[in-house]
Formats: C-alpha cells, sequence, structure tokens
C-alpha cells in the first residue's frame, strides 16, 4: 500500500482567467499603448510599463495580458521575495510504506518519507505557456529576480538540483512576460539590474490626458460626464501647481467622483458636501512643516479658487441694497 500526500500548489491556486473588459476605457491613448505592448509581445518579447503611480500601469498590464487569450499569473514584487518565492520549493512530504504479506509466516514492512517539491508561479507560468505579469516587480531585489535572465533570453528555466527532476525547464513558446515599475517611487525599490532591463521593451506611461480621464472617472463611477469633467479639471489643475509632496492622480478623481455619486452631492462650489469632499482627499497630498497652520490655510484657498473655478455655482450670489452678496463668506 502507498500513501502519497501532494499539497496543493500555490500557483495552482493564482491563475486568473481573464477576458477583454467592456468597461475598459479604450481612448486614441490607451488603445495606443495596447497595440504597441502586443505587436512586441507577439514578437517574444516581454514589455515593461514603467511609470508613476496612478496612471494605470496594473490595469494597462493586465487588459493587455487578457488580448493575448492566455491564462494569467499576477506576482506583486516584495522586499521579501527569494527566488524559491518564484520558481518553487521543497514543501511537505512523500510518504511511501509498503506491506510485503508474500510468505504468511514472514512481515517485512517498509517505510520512508521524503520532501516534495512545489511549483511556484514562474514555473508554472513557463510550463504551462501562461501570461506573467509581474507588478512593481522592483520592489523585488535584484538577486530574487536573476533567475529571469535565463527565461527571457534563452528560454529555459534553471532550477534547483533539490528538485529531483530535470533541472532546465524549457519554457513554453506561448509563454509571455509583462512587468511594471514606478521609477519615482524611492522607498522599498531596488533599481533593475542592467541585465535585466536590457531584455525588456519599456513603454513609458505618463499621466493620461483630460479626454481620457474624464471617460475612466465617469466609467469607473456612473457618475455624469460634465460632473466627471469638472472633478477631474479640479484635480488636474492641482496637480499642475505643484503645491503638493504627494502628486494627485487619477485615484483622487475616482475617490471624489464615487462618494458624490453614492452621496447624491451636487458638484458645485455652494454645496458644501462637496467642498468637504475636495479638501479631504486632496489636503491629505501635503504634508504641512513648521508652519503648519499658516501653510493650510494658504493651501485651502487655493484650493476653494480651484473648486470655484471649475464647480461654479448652481446659481450666482444675488446682490444685496449695499451691493454685497447674500452669501456667507
Amino acid at each position: 500500500m502507498t500513501t502519497t500526500y501532494r499539497p496543493p500548489t500555490e500557483s495552482s491556486r493564482s491563475v486568473l482567467h481573464l477576458r477583454p473588459s467592456p468597461d475598459f476605457v479604450e481612448t486614441d491613448t490607451t488603445r495606443d499603448i495596447t497595440q504597441r505592448a502586443l505587436a512586441y509581445l507577439h514578437a517574444g518579447f516581454p514589455v515593461h510599463l514603467r511609470g508613476p503611480s496612478g496612471t494605470g500601469k496594473t490595469t494597462l498590464a493586465m487588459h493587455v495580458a487578457a488580448q493575448l487569450g492566455r491564462p494569467v499569473i499576477l506576482i506583486v514584487g516584495d522586499e521579501e521575495f527569494t527566488t524559491s518565492d518564484l520558481i518553487g520549493a521543497q514543501s511537505g512530504y512523500r510518504y511511501r510504506k509498503v506491506v510485503d504479506r508474500f510468505i504468511h509466516s514472514v512481515l517485512k514492512y517498509e517505510e520512508d518519507a521524503q520532501q516534495t517539491w512545489v511549483d511556484n508561479r514562474l514555473t508554472t507560468a513557463c510550463r504551462e505557456g501562461f501570461t506573467l505579469v509581474y507588478d512593481e516587480f522592483t520592489r523585488s531585489r535584484p538577486e530574487a529576480n536573476n533567475v529571469l535572465l535565463s527565461v527571457l533570453e534563452e528560454r529555459v528555466l534553471v532550477l534547483p538540483e533539490l528538485r529531483r527532476e530535470n533541472a532546465y525547464l524549457k519554457v513554453h513558446p506561448e509563454f509571455r512576460a509583462i512587468f511594471t515599475s514606478n521609477p519615482q517611487e524611492y522607498v522599498g525599490v531596488h533599481e533593475a539590474q542592467d541585465a535585466l532591463s536590457d531584455r525588456l521593451v519599456t513603454l513609458d506611461v505618463d499621466y493620461f490626458d483630460r479626454t481620457t480621464e474624464v471617460q475612466i472617472v465617469a466609467s469607473r463611477t456612473e457618475l455624469d460626464p460634465t460632473a466627471a469633467a469638472r472633478i477631474v479639471d479640479i484635480v488636474r489643475d492641482f496637480r499642475a501647481s505643484g503645491e503638493y509632496d504627494q502628486t494627485p492622480t487619477l485615484r483622487a478623481s475616482i475617490m471624489i467622483a464615487r462618494v458624490v455619486a453614492q452621496q447624491g452631492i451636487a458638484v458645485q462650489s455652494d454645496d458644501g458636501r462637496f467642498v468637504r469632499v475636495c479638501l479631504d482627499i486632496l489636503e491629505s497630498k501635503k504634508n504641512f512643516g513648521s508652519r503648519a497652520h499658516e501653510q493650510q490655510t494658504e493651501q485651502r484657498k487655493m484650493l476653494h479658487s480651484l473648486i470655484e473655478h471649475h464647480a461654479p455655482p448652481s446659481k450666482p450670489a444675488r446682490p444685496n441694497r449695499k451691493g454685497a452678496s447674500d452669501e456667507p463668506a
């Protein structure tokens, strides 16, 4: 009698079956990046989407991966990653028990246990020909990513001798790889080694144009396009001002728009709730120093000015007999 225990592989639980999403906002900008990335991937080259936070790199990577029509395996870079987190490691045991009763008066009993090898995500993608999306790969230490060099160039995955099988795995011809990274981050980010960067086709992804941002916000929040445009313009002008420590991105626009849509708030400067939401989300982008109160007051005035400019009140203030506005200051 033989009893075998095989623990479920991590990679078998992490395969994504993506289809092109009808909700993906396709404009000239996103269509251009998608087509360029697909051209390089079809030619067998890995693609690297590089850009600051909030530019939609991960969404674009998943969208491009869905166009390839193959199962997708997602890896997110991490400081604690080692090579085994990519290719696999010894995990669990294989038990073997033999009871021999061929001669009725003699009992022969054998039992042993051996560690089993469990493939991880990169190995599964290479063997099965899946699409690998390695998000923020520069957050992993360079030495952990060295195993990718032979995969991307020689199309061979080098495995440890402990695997007890072939030490080399020929990469499936349908295997494709998409990487993303943020060159502006400096905390928890490593510089990619030249040998790996040289194997990647890098496409720089910047903040989207106004039309694309408005369409994305309207699509993600079901907000009226006119109202979405007002919110996008406030955030874009704030981004252009440079008066922040953390760049206000498209995510800020989506946050404001989603709260506004769910709460039924008017996108107008005379609605105190709308002003409050904008201040809550945008003021957090600035770390105030020793002159905190004074700096916060100055920035709040600027934000109020942007809100009033792009989201004017529903009705203009009526002057009283003395020529002053009836609206509160």
